[in-house]
């Protein structure tokens, strides 16, 4: 599918969040845990998340789902599978990380698998956690990378996390933590990356009933004395999947408010906002709702994203349209993504007229004339959306293999036709 993006005039409009992609997943992995029934309310139904619900049916889960709730019958910390079994998680790394962990909990050895992409992103900080604590993990391919075959028992004690690469491989051991046969203590040596979904999975932790404590982000101790107990659980909007309305009010100029945002969120995409006033845009907040206006010109900055990455692309389409230049840094693990999001960005930057300079751990966009021109976002979610908004304020731009958005966003070409009517 090919979507060509008109040239947009300043915008004025109001749209709902979609639920998050982060806190779905975690719900869904605790309430499987946990015992006794969840409800998720408001969960988000797009690819990645479908592959976690398809992934924790094959292992024993009772999950009904519905239009606007899911419901888990909680397997208490035991995953009742009879015979080996493989999990194809395509391109979502939070489903194969996340479940690597989980895999110890159940009764015979599982095989985690993904598409070619999927293959090519480092696991091997993960494998060697999980060997220190209990694991038999094996490469069933190239050492470092999926497929991985894993079985064991989730012993506990301590074990250090290499999180440099990915915050997941930590929020994987975190998750499943409560159930190991002794307490465990996490001991991470350097600073993760993207720490703020940590925050996100503490939060889904306490809020099942996880015990804990924490010394930042260098430290953590769960204990085994509290399980998960199933309750109803509601999904909060998602910072992420707003960020390219609000990137769109910045791009196109004029006002977008997004509604479905919780003010007290520890999502890392919260910051957006504020990012793009101190680009020169206004930000208002009234209740659940978040509105970005502009008025006057854009003006480049330079800021760390390191705990905002998905949102890093977003703002390198603002950045392309200041008046003045923008770097943005701690983005060096974004090469592990579903592309290597910073040679991409420029890439892709460059083939519409940008000027743009890339170094190990920092992106650089320079203001320069642009043009349309076709967009093939690589299979990339959010390579594709961002670009779309970039779109809307150049025009001529058509996004190549826009489907690939269902994998966070299913709706979101739904919005921006209408904003185009």
């Amino acid at each position: 599918m090919n979507i060509t993006i008109r040239h947009q005039g300043t915008v004025d409009v109001e749209i709902t969040a979609p639920p998050s992609k982060s806190y779905t997943h975690r719900a869904l992995l605790t309430g499987s845990l946990g015992n006794g029934t969840t409800t998720i309310l408001n969960p988000l139904y797009a690819e990645d998340t479908r592959l976690t619900i398809q992934a924790l049916k094959a292992l024993g889960s009772e999950i009904s789902e519905g239009p606007d709730r899911i419901i888990i019958q909680g397997n208490d910390g035991v995953f009742p599978t009879k015979e080996t079994t493989v999990l194809d998680l395509d391109n979502s790394g939070t489903s194969l990380r996340l479940l690597a962990s989980v895999a110890l909990l159940c009764r015979n050895p599982v095989i985690l698998t993904g598409s070619e992409r999927m293959q090519e992103r480092p696991i091997g900080p993960l494998v060697s956690a999980l060997r220190s604590i209990g694991g038999s993990v094996d490469y069933v391919k190239k050492d470092g990378y999926p497929p991985v075959r894993v079985s064991g028992k989730l012993l506990g004690g301590n074990v250090t996390v290499d999180g440099t690469i990915s915050s997941q491989f930590i929020s994987s051991i975190l998750l499943v933590a409560p159930y190991a046969e002794t307490g465990i203590e996490l001991v991470i040596p350097s600073p993760p990356s993207s720490q703020s979904y940590l925050d996100i999975t503490l939060d889904v932790m306490q809020a099942f009933g996880a015990d804990f404590t924490r010394d930042g982000y260098a430290r953590f101790h769960v204990h085994n004395n509290r399980k998960y107990v199933g309750r109803t659980y509601a999904v909060e909007g998602d910072y992420s999947s707003a960020s390219y309305f609000f990137a769109l009010a910045a791009v196109c100029g004029g006002r977008v408010t997004v509604k479905n945002l919780n003010p007290d969120s520890v999502q890392g995409d919260r910051r957006f906002p504020d990012v793009l006033r101190s680009m020169g845009c206004t930000v208002t907040c009234s209740g659940n709702a978040v509105t970005v206006e502009r008025t006057g010109d854009l003006c480049g900055i330079t800021v760390d994203m390191s705990s905002s990455p998905d949102t890093v692309q977003t703002l390198c389409m603002v950045a392309a349209m200041a008046t003045t230049p923008t770097t943005i840094t701690g983005i060096s693990h974004l090469k592990f993504k579903e592309s290597d999001r910073i040679t991409s960005t420029a890439e892709r930057l460059r083939a519409l007229g940008g000027n743009v300079e890339v170094g190990h751990d920092r992106i650089t966009i320079r203001p320069f004339p642009l043009h349309g021109a076709p967009v093939d976002p690589a299979n990339d979610h959010r390579t594709a959306m961002s670009f779309a908004v970039l779109g809307m304020g150049i025009g001529g731009v058509t996004i190549t293999h826009a489907e690939c958005v269902n994998k966070s966003f299913p709706g979101f070409w739904d919005i921006l036709e209408r904003i185009q009517q």
